[in-house]
Order: C-alpha cells, then sequence, then structure tokens
C-alpha cells in the first residue's frame, strides 16, 4: 500500500543555501551580558578617574580612585562611613514612609471625585517644583535643631512627586479592564487589589523611584546643612566635616558612598520590586 503520506517520510534535500549559525565573538558576548556591562562600564570610568587625578597631580583639588578607595576603607574600618550610613538611612525611611502614606491618602481623596482631583493638581503644581531644601530654613524656625526639620523637607521631596504618580496610574487604568474587575463581582477592596493596584502599578513604581532620588538628594543637602548646627548628622555631615578637615580623599569616599548607595537601591531593591510584579505581570517587557 502506498504512503498516503510521502514528505514524512522522504529525505530532505539540502538546496546548498542552508543556514549556518554563526558563533558570537567575544565582544559580542560581552556586549550582550547585561551584567558584564554594568561591570565594565565602572571600571572603566574608575579608570579614567584614576588617569586623570594622576595627570593632575593635585590631591587636595582631585585624588586618585586609588586613594579615594583607600580612605573609604579607613573610614568604614574606622566605623565612621558606618554610622553616618545608619543615621542617613534611619533619617531617610522615616521621611520617605510618611510620604508615602500621605501620598497615599492625598491620591485617595482625588479619586473620590472631581474637587480632590483638582486639589491634587493645584497643589502639586504649586509644591512639586519648589525644591525641599529651600523649606529648610522655616523648618528649623518651625521644628528646631533637631530629626522633625530634616523629616519634614523628606516629606516634602517625596510626597508630590509619588502623589502625582499614583495620581496617574489610577487615571490611566482602562475602563474596560474597570469593567471587566466589576463583572467578576469582586468587593471594593477586591477590585481595588485585584484591578486598580496592578494596572497602576508601573505608574506607582515610577513614583516610587523618583520620590527615592528626590529624598537622598535632599537629605545629603539638609544635613550638609543642619549638621553644621547640630554637631551631628549622617553622610552630608561627614562629607562637610571632612571638607573642614582638607581630607579630600575622605570627601570623594563620601560622595563615592552617597553614589553606591543609590545604586544599591535601585539596583537590588527596585529592581527586584520591578521584576516581581509589573515584569511578572507582563505590563513591561
Amino acid at each position: 500500500m502506498p504512503d498516503s503520506r510521502p514528505e514524512i517520510t522522504n529525505p530532505v534535500v539540502s538546496t546548498g543555501f542552508d543556514v549556518v549559525e554563526k558563533p558570537l565573538s567575544g565582544w559580542e558576548k560581552l556586549y550582550n551580558n547585561g551584567a558584564a556591562r554594568k561591570i565594565l562600564l565602572p571600571a572603566a570610568l574608575a579608570l579614567v578617574w584614576e588617569i586623570y587625578a594622576r595627570r593632575l597631580n593635585n590631591p587636595l583639588l582631585f585624588p586618585t580612585f586609588s586613594d579615594t578607595i583607600k580612605a573609604l576603607f579607613g573610614s568604614i574600618a574606622s566605623g565612621e562611613i558606618p554610622r553616618a550610613v545608619v543615621y542617613s538611612i534611619g533619617m531617610l525611611l522615616k521621611g520617605y514612609a510618611i510620604g508615602l502614606i500621605l501620598a497615599g491618602l492625598l491620591t485617595a481623596f482625588a479619586s473620590a471625585g472631581r474637587i480632590g482631583a483638582d486639589l491634587l493638581e493645584t497643589l502639586t503644581a504649586m509644591f512639586n517644583p519648589l525644591p525641599s531644601i529651600a523649606l529648610l530654613p522655616l523648618a528649623l524656625i518651625w521644628f528646631g535643631l533637631g530629626d522633625g526639620s530634616v523629616i519634614f523637607v523628606l516629606i516634602q521631596s517625596v510626597l508630590w512627586s509619588v502623589a502625582l504618580n499614583m495620581h496617574a496610574g489610577f487615571r490611566a487604568v482602562s475602563p474596560t479592564l474597570k469593567m471587566v474587575g466589576q463583572n467578576y463581582g469582586l468587593t471594593k477592596a477586591g477590585y481595588v487589589v485585584r484591578i486598580l493596584l496592578p494596572a497602576a502599578f508601573p505608574s506607582i513604581l515610577t513614583g516610587l523611584k523618583v520620590g527615592w532620588a528626590f529624598a537622598w538628594r535632599t537629605l545629603i543637602a539638609a544635613e550638609l546643612v543642619f549638621g553644621v548646627s547640630s554637631g551631628s548628622g549622617g553622610l552630608g555631615w561627614y562629607i562637610f566635616e571632612q571638607k573642614n578637615q582638607l581630607l579630600i580623599p575622605n570627601v570623594f569616599a563620601g560622595l563615592l558612598t552617597v553614589i553606591l548607595l543609590g545604586l544599591i537601591v535601585e539596583n537590588l531593591i527596585f529592581k527586584t520590586i520591578e521584576n516581581a510584579t509589573v515584569r511578572r505581570w507582563g505590563m513591561q517587557t
């Protein structure tokens, strides 16, 4: 009996134009490796830093990268930088947490009706462009020489950017998606948790990142001013104190610590949250 499906049994005849996969070169493999790129780029910048500083040959103006690293490890070993980091992070978390709570309440009020939305838009237009550090003199008058002054300016730096992104995220949720959630008969809490929050979370996460960046740089600037008055503080005060003693490598070590902490928060904390939420949900590629 002849085979009714000859295409299954017939051998494949080569046409002479078979595609052969070309192996990637070492440079192409390196270029396609995200982790390698993120390591090599800072290393290249450090090399440029070292070469430029050695050519300049003025440690009081621009120390070498190697001297900065020595100063960094020396300050870590002495406990100066760890104490400053703990102080700064503790202060930042207080202001950041209060700012997030207030942003959530303000966004909820804005989502309840037009008056709330108009109020949020008006307040954001007024206070979001205002540099938070500009409020520090008033904060010192209102709250005195204490943590309350710094926390106040941190709240100002976090509140408006987070609230604005939260509100924009909720407004951008598709009406079709909202109707789907309502048709499932979800409770109000379930509707918010299962429909609104996941749909708006990319914008919310953007607001959290922006709020963190604003709060971090505001904290360092506030400590530079506040630390002068109180004689204590975190990384900002450490940098100011080392500058007064003309320990310029230690100043650069403090600045490098600020940068490293920012990179850690961005690439570990926020990246982990992003991978566990919006990327997992298929809302970003």
